[in-house]
């Protein structure tokens, strides 16, 4: 929810207006101290023992939050934003008092609230470091993750994503989370069952920043469930839900796919993690349903959604890192030494979409790195260039994962199989100079290989070939 934030009425009506606009004033805001005092005074009444030691029939009233209460509180969390207001709430103790609050109430709206302010405080670099430090509140805002209530996690999993992301404590944050085996069952649930949107980028943010902070955890997850207990028993097996990482990241990516592409950048970024160590390619190919559905699901979006034949050059910028994750992950399966079911059958039918997916990824790539001659936009050139070189990057990592997936594939092609993209038009001789273009001279020996076959299958279209790249030098 938006709110705007909004200077608090005054603490008391006969406050003249030099006391307040003096040292009432919270820094150089115009928010009053008092007013302050008053709210975190009513949340520190809130968890007092005398309140909370109340019988079963007020365990309802517990469970809501009185509206003026809320409002108030609301102001908190949208002033909480101003620098000055989070540091003064530092300095009145105020984290200790959200961590009462959290310890104690049922509340979900409440410590919704409380997480949320102590995330806009996190912000700030000085505060984070603070809040960080603090054991007892980096575990009470751990067990946090174990919350039913999506609002809450989503704080929570915000407030764990800014602390993760200063890199003076990210590793406090790691080991406290590698102390706690129980957060990943709690992840995965999410991942796994959650159809809120919101909850399950800001979850695969910190799935995902977690992974690239620390390989040994990401070890650790890949393991988790991975084999299940001998002495279990099958009726406990049953009860007892085992999750492994890569459905759990599966199912999360099927549920984002269609309104947040944020997200499923995300997601992909996180099967290209696991890719980068051997038990994460196993955890994806030695399962045979979890190959087949991580295979379906990609082969799906380069083939059928990204980047298609009608879509406008330019959209390649923004699709640039979740291709470059969704062929990197897939070209790591292709090259995977398991006889996968799910690619043993008609595997050729496989090869060819995929290869007009990446030619079509590199035509559309030439045409955005080709520089306007006179832009029109009104931006400085020192804009330009940052946006141009970050833009370049990207792009360039999405063309070495797409030139040495092609290669893999030209590879392995049969004369069958080139006779079909022949005929069906995915190895026409434009497609085929733009392959050429791009894996020369990189790739000279599989070029030259696959003109080898390409002689046998239409030996007018490979002579035109050669003819067009002198650097090739093959016998035919």
């Amino acid at each position: 929810m938006d709110r705007n934030p909004s200077p608090p009425p005054p603490a008391r009506e006969e406050d003249d207006e030099e006391e307040v606009a003096g040292g009432d004033c919270i820094g150089s805001t115009v928010y009053s101290k008092h007013w302050l005092f008053g709210v975190l005074s009513g949340l520190i009444q809130i968890v007092s023992p005398e309140n909370t030691k109340s019988s079963s029939d007020d365990e309802e009233q517990q469970m809501e939050l009185d509206e003026e209460m809320e409002n108030e509180i609301c102001r908190v969390w949208d002033m909480s934003m101003d620098e000055d207001v989070a540091l003064f709430l530092q300095e009145f103790n105020a984290p200790d008092i959200f961590m009462g609050v959290l310890a104690k109430s049922k509340c979900p709206r409440l410590r919704e609230i409380c997480v949320g302010i102590l995330g806009n405080m996190a912000c700030f670099q000085e505060i984070c470091v603070s809040i960080s430090k603090d054991k007892n509140l980096g575990q009470v805002l751990l067990t946090c993750l174990y919350d039913s209530d999506p609002p809450t996690l989503l704080e929570t999993s915000r407030l764990l994503l800014t602390c993760l992301s200063q890199t003076e404590v990210a590793s406090v944050w790691v080991e406290r989370i590698q102390e706690h085996p129980a957060i990943y069952d709690s992840i995965c649930f999410i991942m796994s069952s959650s159809t809120n949107v919101d909850l399950l980028v800001k979850v695969g943010e910190v799935v995902d920043k977690l992974f690239d902070l620390d390989e040994k955890l990401m070890l650790e997850w890949i393991r988790n469930g991975a084999v299940q207990p001998l002495e279990q028993p099958q009726e406990d097996a049953e009860e007892q839900r085992v999750f492994r990482i890569v459905p759990c990241v599966l199912e999360a990516a099927k549920q984002v796919r269609s309104e947040n592409l944020e997200g499923l950048d995300v997601y992909m970024h996180i099967l290209q993690l696991l890719t980068t160590v051997d038990d994460g390619i196993q955890a994806i190919v030695q399962c045979p349903d979890t190959g087949k559905d991580t295979w379906n699901l990609l082969f799906d979006l380069v083939c059928h959604e990204f980047c298609q034949s009608d879509d406008p050059p330019i959209i390649l910028q923004e699709q640039k890192t979740v291709l470059a994750s969704v062929f990197s992950v897939l070209s790591a399966i292709y090259a995977s030494q398991v006889e996968q079911e799910y690619r043993k059958v008609e595997k050729g039918k496989l090869d060819l979409p995929l290869i007009d997916s990446l030619i079509r990824v590199l035509q559309h790539m030439e045409h955005c790195q080709k520089k306007p001659e006179n832009s029109a936009e009104s931006l400085t050139e020192e804009t330009k260039k940052s946006d141009l070189t970050q833009d370049d990057f990207h792009l360039k990592i999405l063309k070495d994962i797409s030139c040495e997936f092609l290669s893999n594939i030209f590879q392995v092609l049969t004369k069958e199989t080139v006779a079909e993209g022949l005929k069906e038009g995915q190895l026409s001789k434009q497609k085929c100079s733009c392959a050429f273009q791009n894996l020369l001279p990189f790739y000279s020996p599989v070029v030259e290989d696959f003109l080898k076959i390409l002689y046998e299958v239409d030996k007018t279209l490979a002579g035109d070939l050669e003819e067009s790249f002198p650097s090739l030098k093959v016998q035919t």
